[in-house]
Formats: C-alpha cells, sequence, structure tokens
C-alpha cells in the first residue's frame, strides 16, 4: 500500500506543473518517491515467484521512472509527469520488451502487460504465432480469470489486414494489433490498503502466460 499524502502530492504536481513550485516542494517530492520505492519493494518478491525470468534481486528504483519529462519533441512542455509509472521489466526499464507496468494517477491509474508498441521484426513474429498457434493463444485470453480482469488493448491497431494475411482470416482483429497489451482500472482507494499488494500478486500471476506467449515469440 502506499500513504494518501503519496497520491496527494502528484495530484498536486499535476496541478502545479513547473519548476518554481517543484522546487519549492522538493522534500514531499523526495518523501513520496520514497513511499513508491517502498510499495515496489513490497511487489518485486510477487513478480519475481510469478515470473522465473525476472529477479527476485532487482531494485526498486530500477523500476520506478523518471517524473521529469523529455519535453524536447513535444507540444507539452510541463517539466514534470502527473503519474508515478512502474515498469517490471526482465531487462530493465530501458529496454522495449515483454513487460508489466503499473501506473499511479489519481483518477486514472491502472495495471497493464504486455508488449507495447514493438518494432516491426517483433510485430511479425508476435503475428505468426497468433497465426501458427491460434488455439494456445486464443485459451490464454479465454481462460476464466484472465477474461474476467483484463482488458485486450484495441487502441493501437490497423484499419486493413497487415501483409500476408486475409482480410477474412479467422484472427484478423487480432493480426491487424500493433500493440498487444492488457489491462485493468486500479481506483484511488485501493491503494490504501494493504490488499493492493495481494491484488497485483494475482495479477502478475495471471497475466504469465500472456507474457510468456509474447516472449516466445520474439525469442524464437
Amino acid at each position: 500500500m502506499i500513504k494518501s499524502e503519496t497520491l496527494t502530492f502528484i495530484a498536486e504536481v499535476a496541478a502545479n506543473n513547473n519548476r518554481e513550485w517543484f522546487a519549492e516542494n522538493k522534500e514531499r517530492y523526495e518523501i513520496a518517491k520514497a513511499d513508491v520505492l517502498t510499495f515496489i519493494d513490497q511487489l518485486i518478491p510477487h513478480v519475481a515467484s510469478a515470473d522465473p525470468e525476472f529477479s527476485r534481486e532487482t531494485q526498486a528504483n530500477k523500476c520506478l521512472l523518471r517524473i521529469y519529462r523529455d519535453v524536447r519533441f513535444s507540444k507539452n512542455k510541463d517539466p514534470y509527469k502527473n503519474n508515478y509509472g512502474i515498469s517490471f521489466a526482465v531487462k530493465g526499464k530501458a529496454v522495449n520488451e515483454p513487460g508489466y507496468y503499473l501506473h499511479i494517477q489519481p483518477g486514472a491509474s491502472f495495471f497493464a502487460a504486455g508488449y507495447w508498441n514493438p518494432d516491426m521484426g517483433d510485430l511479425k513474429k508476435i503475428r505468426a504465432e497468433i497465426d501458427y498457434n491460434t488455439s494456445e493463444f486464443l485459451d490464454i485470453l479465454n481462460e476464466k480469470t484472465f477474461k474476467t480482469t483484463f482488458q485486450l488493448g484495441q487502441e493501437d491497431k490497423l484499419k486493413k489486414a497487415p501483409k500476408g494475411y486475409e482480410a477474412d482470416h479467422p484472427q484478423i482483429e487480432f493480426l491487424k494489433l500493433k500493440s498487444f497489451t492488457v489491462s485493468f482500472p486500479i481506483k484511488d482507494e485501493e491503494f490504501l490498503k494493504p490488499a493492493i499488494v495481494n491484488k497485483l500478486k494475482n495479477a502478475f500471476k495471471g497475466v504469465y502466460p500472456f507474457i510468456a506467449f509474447l516472449r516466445k515469440a520474439v525469442d524464437q
């Protein structure tokens, strides 16, 4: 669990997104960051238990994303993110690969897992794996607990069939995807109760077959 003050702070960052305010509240930022790192420490053993490729020795600060935004190529010049982003990835947060992500933002928090925006080589491999091993992929998506917990992302999708696949392919809606992620929302008050750790423990365990499928596809 995390403290209510931690959520309050990040909400105030969103309302006062400027360097002057942040400098005046730097001590509060450090306290909130320490709280989130403690929370990550509670989760790391559960990720490792669910995913044998994730190291139990992973350090919390290697999972927490920077609060500072890269505004060089963005029209939005706000210097700070309005959320705590936490990436649980085997190869580290700087590598795009199948993994797990926790987004803590008042009113808009969620847990997600999968492979967001893979490069073209990996994307082709995932589509091929879905085509060749359709039954395995559908079994994962249709498993009772998985189906009632996770929502497959549909926002990053081609309008037409990808090259090499017919428009009437039985799995064409999956093959059109350009990202393969699943997620579920989390209410603010859930983070304030100890039960959040068990909820996320079950999420890591439940989503692992999906991660393993994607990992197998790209490792071939």
